[in-house]
């Protein structure tokens, strides 16, 4: 069974860089077919899914936050983080790591983590 788990600091100040990792376990992040993502969910508001790394180590980020995101993994950890720049209140969510099954498209989620409030303020 997969498990992913979120980690990071919950309190982020602005113009800062937002960093959460995720660890999995049950499953390796370099075996095929499946890329490892992050979704987030500010208050209020729908789920936005962010971006992925792949099995192969490649990125992919929605258009309106490509700019500021950046998604790493560290294969010898079965881990993979992201890195959001220059936040802003408007960054403030909970943020999710996911497993996302290629053979459904990105987005299509079938493992999940817990989530993590990340709240950016002064």
């Amino acid at each position: 069974q997969v498990q992913l788990q979120e980690s990071g600091p919950g309190l982020v100040k602005p113009s800062q860089t937002l960093s959460l990792t995720c660890t999995v376990s049950g499953g390796s992040i370099t075996t095929g077919d499946y890329a490892w993502s992050w979704i987030r969910q500010p208050p209020g508001k729908g789920l936005e899914w962010m971006g992925v790394i792949r099995y192969d180590g490649s990125t992919y980020y929605t258009p309106s936050l490509k700019s500021r995101t950046s998604i790493s993994r560290d294969t010898s950890k079965n881990e993979f983080s992201l890195q959001l720049s220059s936040v802003t209140p408007e960054d403030t969510a909970v943020y999710y790591c996911g497993r996302d099954p290629l053979a459904y498209g990105l987005g299509s989620n079938d493992y999940w983590g817990q989530g993590t409030q990340v709240t950016v303020s002064s």
